[in-house]
């Protein structure tokens, strides 16, 4: 049987990926801290962007704050803070805590602790690259399916399709979960692409943990308008008893549970060995 080759920058995304899960399901366990679920759902979308779209002078928001675990692990994979920085995770005094926090790291410009502000911020500063200053940097900032029911969301979307902001990547991380139940039930956005045209920009949707979807979806913008990419996903990828369920946006991990996770993590190291 003849197998296709894959492609060794799709390979090699995949490794970061498995490495960075790793880290973070480390992290958390050493902290006994929650959020995993929502962090896990985001690591594909983050190896891609800091590995393959942003240029030394674009910037990255995270919109969606509760998804910090997977930005700092992300950050330390790519050599941007150390394994010392990384190692006061969610303890007394650290500069990186549950929400991103600013000032300290040049990676992390923003707080967004509060859901809604990072597309404002994101805006603002792909406005500023764009007519203030002529940079040509570019801004990518990820929110969740369930923060697109604020309203922040929409009036920023307004203002970057008026501003013609083809500067501008947004992200959806639309994993289907959010506090208090399914993103359909709470208040459904559905059909999400149709919105984000409705709002004037190029909206694509994708498998959100498929970097060869990645590398498509986040080739060229459109003339004239900000892109956003629906990126479908799993809230807990990559750990079978966290997939689709919603206590993992809180609970943390037990010991037992820590060793289930790290099982899943060395199963689906032998798969990545086992692709040509």
């Amino acid at each position: 049987m003849v197998h296709a080759v894959r492609d060794p920058f799709v390979s090699e995304l995949e490794r970061d990926a498995w490495s960075i899960r790793k880290m973070l399901i480390e992290m958390h366990y050493r902290a006994k801290s929650g959020h995993i679920g929502s962090s896990l759902s985001a690591i594909e979308a983050l190896a891609f962007l800091h590995k393959s779209w942003l240029g030394a002078e674009d910037r990255f928001i995270l919109s969606k704050g509760h998804g910090a675990s997977a930005l700092y692990a992300t950050l330390h994979h790519y050599g941007r803070l150390t394994s010392a920085e990384l190692d006061t995770y969610y303890r007394d005094g650290t500069l990186l805590p549950a929400h991103p926090a600013p000032g300290a790291f040049e990676a992390i410009p923003a707080a967004t602790g509060s859901l809604g502000h990072g597309l404002p911020i994101a805006a603002g500063m792909a406005f500023s690259y764009a007519h203030l200053h002529g940079t040509g940097a570019r801004v990518a900032c990820l929110v969740s399916d369930g923060e697109c029911n604020e309203g922040s969301i929409w009036e920023a979307a307004a203002f970057a399709a008026h501003h013609r902001l083809e500067n501008l990547l947004v992200i959806v991380d639309a994993n289907g979960l959010q506090g208090f139940g399914t993103t359909g039930d709470v208040l459904n956005m559905e059909p999400m692409a149709e919105k984000w045209r409705a709002f004037g920009f190029t909206a694509r949707e994708i498998d959100g943990h498929d970097f060869v979807q990645w590398q498509s979806a986040c080739a060229a913008p459109e003339a004239g308008r900000p892109t956003c990419v629906i990126a479908r996903t799993h809230k807990g990828q990559g750990i079978r008893f966290m997939e689709d369920k919603m206590e993992w946006h809180y609970l943390p991990m037990n010991d037992a549970q820590y060793a289930e996770a790290l099982a899943d993590l060395e199963e689906a190291r032998k798969s990545l060995e086992e692709v040509p």
